[in-house]
């Protein structure tokens, strides 16, 4: 099959961070069981670079088809066949661009033609443009009973989100409300440890232990909040342009991924950030 460009980034996205953190190593290994023959060492491309440089190579080629069937093989999801449904789901959102969709039938994977554009979009599903125009009675940081001094440190990015807002800055508010919606999360996950550890989307290292909360990425807060019921999929679904949030930091990460934010998508982070302060006070579990 032959994948867009934006189906190939989703795909990256899934191969070095998202399914599980792939270091350097991690990825050579995954794609020298492709057919290639690369070496880690000094002078090793950015993560993202190289991942794209391999997607790019085998894009068309039986390889392709190869690596998604790696990249969602159950056997890698033991215990998390649900996540690993979730994963295939969302994948099959861009490809449907591409007419192809991804079927997972027990422990098999196989791919289905369609000579038409489906969407997996459910009677109710909160639209974009609904879920920009929502407003909150209160967005109290305090009331997520975090402690105090993270809190005023949190309410000093809230407001300096407003400022870059207000500047057209999308860019920064993109950095501000990624790394303000982690604190709040990680704060949350020391608050419910126990909760938190238990869920089934909670992130696990290859020896199938449950990772330490530092380790811990931006879209492994928001999937375990939701599973625990502290966060709605609507935060979920719009919490993209959010979760890989670091990586933008560095200019060769954002040319690699060619990522150029706009108002519109700062102010999806934004009303991420606002639901997601608004469900967290408001959900208990």
């Amino acid at each position: 099959m032959i994948l867009q460009d934006k189906t190939l980034e989703k795909l990256r996205l899934l191969i070095n961070e998202e399914t599980e953190y792939r270091s350097g190593p991690k990825l050579v290994s995954f794609f020298n069981d492709l057919g290639f023959n690369d070496s880690y060492g000094q002078g090793f491309p950015s993560r993202w670079m190289y991942t794209d440089e391999k997607l790019a190579h085998i894009n068309g080629t039986p390889e392709l088809d190869k690596c998604i069937k790696k990249l969602f093989a159950p056997v890698n999801f033991i215990d998390r066949i649900n996540e690993l449904d979730n994963y295939i789901k969302d994948f099959n959102q861009f490809l449907a661009f591409d007419k192809w969709k991804i079927i997972r039938n027990e422990a098999d994977i196989t791919f289905e033609k369609s000579d038409k554009i489906i969407f997996n979009d459910k009677s109710g599903e909160i639209k974009e443009d609904e879920f920009l125009k929502r407003e909150f009675s209160e967005i109290s940081l305090e009331k997520i009973g975090l402690d105090g001094v993270v809190t005023e440190t949190l309410k000093i990015r809230f407001d300096e989100i407003k400022k870059c807002l207000s500047a057209n800055a999308p860019l920064s508010v993109i950095f501000l409300a990624g790394s303000t919606l982690e604190g709040i999360l990680l704060g949350t996950a020391l608050k419910y440890p126990k909760e938190f550890n238990q869920s089934k989307s909670s992130p696990k290292d290859k020896e199938g232990k449950i990772k330490q909360f530092q380790n811990w990425t931006l879209s492994n807060y928001i999937d375990v909040a939701c599973d625990v019921g502290l966060l709605k999929e609507d935060v979920k679904k719009f919490s993209h342009s959010l979760r890989d949030f670091r990586n933008y930091i560095h200019p060769y990460e954002q040319m690699s991924s060619g990522f150029n934010p706009d108002k519109h998508t700062a102010k999806i982070c934004w009303q991420v950030l606002k639901a997601a302060i608004y469900q967290l006070t408001e959900n208990t579990i």
